[in-house]
């Protein structure tokens, strides 16, 4: 990732129901919401929705999937991780010991 792309992805969190998108996305898990069920969760209308996952879909951090007449979002946890890679790059002038603690905090438990 580069740093267009990063600042991009970081602009698009930047905003709260993008955040609030996001995070209830990364909840969802691999089953992912229709956005129709994001809209109802966030109780947000759907052309400010459909414009808000648009930005996260831009961004990497959001992917799609057509099921019929409905999209499917889901987080793109790829994306997500080239994120975090970028962001802690250089980690703790790469003293391994100083960034484990960030790095046990982004272990997933699932």
């Amino acid at each position: 990732m580069d740093t267009k792309r990063a600042l991009e992805a970081l602009s698009a969190l930047s905003q709260q129901t993008r955040l609030d998108v996001f995070r209830l996305l990364v909840r969802a898990g691999p089953d992912g919401m229709a956005a129709g069920e994001i809209g109802a969760a966030l109780d947000v209308r759907q052309n400010t929705m459909s414009a808000n996952l648009a930005v996260l879909l831009r961004a990497g951090l959001v992917r799609n999937a057509r099921e019929g007449r409905t999209i499917r979002y889901f987080a793109d946890m790829e994306g997500v991780r080239d994120l975090m890679a970028f962001l802690l790059e250089d980690c703790c002038g790469g003293r391994a010991d100083l960034c484990q603690p960030v790095l046990d905090a982004l272990v997933c438990d699932c």
